[in-house]
C-alpha cells in the first residue's frame, strides 16, 4: 500500500515535471518569436501568456510540495495550473474563431501605439506603424496559427496537471 502511494505520487511529480518544462518551453518559443523573428503579439495573444506566466512559479512550488511530502498542496496547486490551461485554451480558440472569421474578434483587436509629440513625427510614425489585428493570423504552421497551437499546448498543460493533480491527492 505504501509502495502504491509512493509510486502514484512519484508519477505526480514526474507529470508535473512535463507540464513545467512544457510551459516554460511554450513562453520561450514565444519570446522567442517575437523578439529574435520580429512578430509583433496582438492584446489578445498577450492575455494568452498570462497562464504560462502563473504556471511556471504554480508548477514549481507543486513540485516542491510534491517532494517535501505536502501532496495535498501539491495537488491543490497542480489543480489550479490545471483550471488556468483549461481557460487558456478557451481563449485560444475564441482567438482562433475570430481569425478564421466564425466570430468577430474582441474590440480592442490591435496593438497600442504611444504617440509622438511632434506633428511632423506624428506623420512619419503613422506610416511606419503595423497594426496587429486579434483576428488575422499572423503566422501559421500546419494549418494552425499561434493561438491554434497555444489550444493545443494548453489542452496537453491542462490534461498533465489534473493528473497529476489525482495522483498527488491519491489517499492523502
Amino acid at each position: 500500500m505504501a509502495l502504491e502511494l509512493a509510486i502514484e505520487r512519484g508519477e505526480a511529480y514526474r507529470l508535473g515535471s512535463v507540464a513545467l518544462f512544457l510551459s516554460a518551453a511554450v513562453i520561450l518559443a514565444a519570446l522567442g518569436f517575437e523578439y529574435l523573428l520580429g512578430y509583433i503579439p496582438c492584446p489578445l495573444c498577450l492575455m494568452q501568456r498570462y497562464a504560462y506566466y502563473a504556471a511556471i512559479p504554480a508548477l514549481f512550488l507543486a513540485l516542491v510540495m510534491s517532494s517535501g511530502g505536502k501532496s495535498g498542496w501539491a495537488a491543490f496547486l497542480f489543480f489550479l495550473v490545471a483550471l488556468a490551461f483549461l481557460a487558456n485554451a478557451g481563449l485560444g480558440v475564441y482567438q482562433s474563431g475570430a481569425e478564421w472569421k466564425f466570430w468577430p474578434g474582441p474590440a480592442f483587436c490591435g496593438t497600442e501605439q504611444a504617440l509622438t509629440g511632434q506633428a511632423g513625427d506624428l506623420i512619419k510614425n503613422l506610416a511606419t506603424t503595423k497594426v496587429v489585428r486579434c483576428d488575422e493570423a499572423s503566422w501559421r504552421f500546419l494549418g494552425l496559427s499561434f493561438a491554434g497551437w497555444n489550444v493545443l499546448t494548453s489542452l496537453a498543460i491542462f490534461g498533465l496537471s489534473l493528473r497529476a493533480s489525482f495522483m498527488a491527492n491519491s489517499r492523502v
